[in-house]
């Protein structure tokens, strides 16, 4: 393989989508299908699904800006032994919204251990510059103004929870104008405190915890999140009264930049955005398969809270 996608390893890959096909298919065929008509054909693509979703993952891996020059510049002319029915860059972009929903359904299967400690942040995806928003028709009806600590963006809005190891655990996408707390009980609703998930003997037994910002703080949220025993947990805002908090809570909100590192891991390596969608089924194509090839990433932004060689630590605070 070529340096270019040097950051996947699209062996690995390639084995995991074709398994994960293979057992699709085999359930398929379980289900009862419509009978076909008399003299009716059904045309099948020269390349497999497993195919179209590989070489849609790897390009989220490689350094190219653009899928055209992707596929045209470095998948026709190199990638001909691996893959040998590729076919022409306009069919392609036709192959790909068929593979949607397994990606869908592959990309729930890459989500990470729950460890007891998770943070949640959204991020805007815009899908054109502000000053053409007035004429955008790709995604109309679908796209709203929305406004964080940047400014206004129009487009939508992705929903993240990540682990403290920078692997994710849940995802959402809403339009840009949707509230941070609104799609956050749906979230976590596998975020369960489990004694036998956590990693540190010290916590077994705790409720899992959610670190979010200012934009998070609710008290309704908070209860309904702790009577199912995660505890959201958020720096107070401006006005609100100083509460005591414990110090592992106080290091690991200091700590909640990392997914903010991830956010920017998803935009600019694994360009999850960009304002040349034609189709909202090709945006979506784009934004799986770039979840799923950061979920391939061999280094990703994480935090090491766990004591290590440091016995004079009191435990307690783990």
């Amino acid at each position: 393989m070529s340096t270019i996608v040097s950051r996947l390893d699209i062996t690995q890959i390639f084995c995991d989508v074709d398994d994960f096909c293979k057992q699709w298919e085999s359930l398929w065929q379980q289900v009862p299908q419509l009978p076909s008509t008399t003299g009716e054909h059904r045309s099948k693509s020269r390349m497999c699904l497993s195919e179209v979703m590989t070489i849609v993952i790897a390009f989220h891996g490689s350094s190219y800006r653009t899928f055209k020059d992707f596929y045209t510049l470095h998948v026709l002319p190199g990638w001909r032994g691996a893959f040998p029915n590729l076919v022409s860059y306009t069919r392609f972009v036709e192959l790909m919204p068929w593979c949607l929903m397994l990606l869908c359904c592959f990309l729930h299967t890459r989500t990470g251990e729950i460890t007891g400690i998770s943070f949640i942040d959204s991020t805007p995806i815009n899908v054109c510059h502000n000053c053409r928003a007035h004429a955008h028709k790709v995604f109309k009806g679908l796209v709203k103004w929305g406004k964080n600590s940047v400014g206004w963006h129009f487009g939508f809005k992705l929903h993240l929870i990540i682990n403290d190891c920078g692997e994710l655990l849940a995802f959402k996408l809403t339009p840009a104008n949707v509230d941070d707390r609104k799609p956050v009980p749906d979230m976590t609703k596998d975020l369960i405190g489990n004694a036998s998930c956590f990693k540190s003997a010290e916590r077994k037994g705790a409720l899992a915890q959610l670190f979010g910002d200012r934009g998070y703080v609710s008290q309704k949220l908070f209860e309904e999140l702790y009577e199912r025993g995660v505890e959201l947990v958020t720096k107070p805002k401006k006005k609100m009264k100083n509460r005591l908090v414990k110090l592992i809570d106080k290091i690991l909100l200091r700590k909640r930049a990392v997914i903010e590192s991830v956010n920017d891991h998803l935009k600019n390596i694994c360009q999850i955005e960009h304002s040349r969608h034609r189709s909202p089924f090709n945006f979506l194509v784009n934004l799986m398969a770039g979840l799923t090839a950061y979920t391939y990433l061999p280094k990703k932004p994480s935090i090491d809270i766990y004591p290590k060689d440091l016995p004079a630590l009191p435990p307690a605070i783990f």
